[in-house]
């Protein structure tokens, strides 16, 4: 591996700042209960802090949420969830900022909070359990079409990439591989902050080693394969192993976080597989929206 590389990599990720993704996960997000019985709010507490979440857990789920009845006038709350037929007060938009909770459908609250309210998605992926799934892979998804992206502007002809495009990018002395690997150390932190995890260059060391190792590979794999893959000529083929080398990392990670080990070299090939396929679409709907700007 290249020292020169591994100088890059050192010098792009120390412009990562762990601490404000894990503050931002940490930030307050106050709920507000609408239903008409009891019933229903027992049925949505038991969904949001499920039996085998520790006490601890569950005392500060309760600190979030609060019913209608016992809800404080003057306090600011971020979120309405609310039992179908409920009047949404004034100043609250359904699928905004108030959603339904139908505890025979309970997972629709996740899917239609996760895509509609994406503030507050690492908050909510920290506090609830339920929450914690959708917005990992909303996460792996997002991070892996920046990557996408970020090779196909590279790929271009007199095309910059910009902090407007791409809000992370660590600067122009790195190489691609560097800055797609950097992107990668940052989804680290975004998922371990997901899943109620420290979150810290220290506490994701182990991590970051095995991302830094794998990314040549990734390299080596990209030259081979760009000659190989028949669609879209040289910028497609880039771009889709990008999103799918990230894509399978994220992965990984996800499966670390959750039951302490990572994907097989075999699971690893699998998910390679159909990463690549989907990457192939991501990327070829990028390219279009770049070349229509």
């Amino acid at each position: 591996m290249s020292l020169r590389f591994l100088d890059q990599v050192r010098t792009a990720i120390s412009r990562i700042n762990p601490n404000e993704i894990r503050q931002s996960a940490e930030r307050p997000v106050r709920v507000l209960m609408l239903g008409s019985s009891s019933a229903f709010y027992a049925q949505l507490e038991d969904f949001l802090a499920p039996a085998d979440v520790s006490r601890e857990k569950r005392m500060e789920v309760a600190r979030t949420l609060s019913r209608a009845g016992d809800a404080d006038p003057d306090g600011r709350y971020h979120l309405i969830v609310a039992e179908s037929g409920s009047t949404i007060p004034a100043g609250w938009d359904l699928n905004k900022d108030a959603f339904i909770f139908d505890p025979a459908h309970p997972n629709r609250l996740v899917h239609n909070v996760i895509e509609n309210f994406d503030e507050a998605t690492l908050p909510l992926a920290r506090l609830f359990p339920p929450f914690r799934q959708a917005a990992i892979h909303k996460t792996i998804h997002t991070v892996s079409k920046e990557n996408a992206l970020f090779s196909i502007l590279t790929a271009l002809p007199n095309v910059i990439p910009s902090l407007a495009e791409l809000p992370w990018m660590v600067g122009e002395f790195a190489s691609d591989t560097a800055v797609l690997t950097t992107n990668q150390i940052r989804m680290a932190f975004l998922l371990a902050a997901a899943s109620d995890r420290e979150v810290g260059f220290r506490e994701q060391r182990s991590e970051i080693g095995s991302i830094v190792a794998g990314a040549w590979g990734w390299r080596a794999a990209a030259r081979e394969l760009v000659g190989k893959i028949p669609f879209g000529g040289g910028i497609i083929p880039k771009a889709a192993i990008a999103y799918a080398g990230t894509y399978v990392v994220g992965l990984s990670l996800e499966r670390i976080y959750r039951i302490g080990y990572g994907l097989t070299r075999a699971e690893r090939s699998e998910a390679y597989d159909a990463a690549l396929a989907k990457g192939k679409d991501v990327a070829a709907g990028l390219l279009d929206k770049v070349r229509r700007k």
